[in-house]
């Protein structure tokens, strides 16, 4: 227990809590491993969670809003892509400006919409819901983005590991050069990808204002998000698995600051608000050194240690970052 938060309830608090941010996560992996860095991330989600909840309230469709969503963080995609893949410019700096620039619009754009009311999603029960334990009633309910995001993380890590496409694009975000050598298009498939993930960082975008932190307005909520998704796919070695376990501890640490503020009325609430951010860095290179540690002392011949090595272990694509050109 954690002031009155029982034991199903942090659970299931965790998973509503997460499931955006592994949305977000998993799409900048898909970007990643192609070889391009969409550093927009941060001002993408902003701008995305304001196109959805925009669309959301004047359509009054919630799927209208997530596609809505989607499509403000193709946009995005499609910026850095262009001037990234196809131009030859700066990923970093291309990115770095355009977070700036959509942070800045989202809030523009959206001031008319603050602080008003609109849809939002519900919680959906399983068929099967009444014949669950109570415990596993309360862990169950959850909105359709918990098990979307839990879907797109076993979908993609068999996309990376076991499909052709998957390792045409892994290819390309280790060699651009081999890999049209053997007939690939790397700029495609890179744009593809990039796009792809852009098109998944607006729908995480959009389940914070219309299920996680319902509403727009400044501050929504979000704030910060799009860095802390970055640093998951970096510490999370760009596997699926790995960075959307680093999700789920991120989610624990907010949910647990909330409770923690109920046990110590006495700290300021700002201090429970920004822990979880430091927190989760520190965790994450813990983490991180904990595990090339392992990789460089190898692992025992026993079968689960080998399956651990496959699922957890993960470097960064040799070609991430670096503008390939064309002979």
């Amino acid at each position: 227990m954690m002031g009155d938060l029982s034991l199903p309830m942090l659970i299931a608090s965790v998973l509503a809590a997460s499931a955006p941010l592994i949305i977000i996560a998993l799409g900048e992996t898909l970007a990643e491993k192609s070889g391009v860095i969409n550093l927009s991330l941060d001002g993408a989600v902003l701008f995305a969670a304001m196109a959805a909840f925009v669309v959301a309230r004047e359509t009054d469709s919630l799927l209208f809003g997530f596609f809505a969503g989607g499509c403000a963080g193709m946009l995005t995609g499609v910026i850095v892509g262009y001037f990234s893949i196809y131009l030859h410019l700066s990923q970093v700096a291309v990115g770095f400006a355009l977070s700036l620039l959509c942070r800045d619009l989202a809030y523009f754009l959206g001031n008319p919409y603050s602080r008003v009311q609109g849809p939002t999603m519900l919680n959906s029960k399983l068929p099967f819901y009444d014949s669950l334990p109570s415990s596993l009633q309360i862990i169950l309910t959850q909105p359709l983005t918990v098990w979307l995001a839990l879907l797109l993380v076993a979908v993609i890590y068999y996309f990376f590991s076991f499909s052709k496409a998957g390792l045409c694009l892994r290819s390309v975000g280790e060699n651009p050069a081999a890999s049209f050598a053997r007939g690939l298009n790397p700029a495609k498939i890179q744009m593809l990808a990039v796009l792809g993930g852009a098109f998944l960082v607006g729908i995480g975008g959009a389940a914070y204002s219309l299920s996680l932190k319902p509403g727009w307005g400044r501050p929504q909520g979000a704030e910060g998000i799009g860095w802390i998704g970055l640093a998951l796919v970096i510490f999370g070695g760009w596997n699926p698995i790995r960075v959307a376990l680093g999700a789920m501890l991120f989610a624990f640490l907010q949910v647990s600051g909330i409770g923690l503020q109920d046990l110590f009325p006495g700290i300021p609430s700002q201090v429970f608000q920004t822990a979880p951010f430091p927190l989760m860095i520190f965790t994450l290179i813990f983490m991180h050194y904990s595990t090339s540690r392992s990789r460089k002392q190898g692992y025992s011949s026993g079968r689960l240690q080998r399956i651990a090595g496959k699922l957890f272990m993960s470097r960064a694509p040799k070609g991430l970052g670096q503008s390939y050109r064309q002979e």
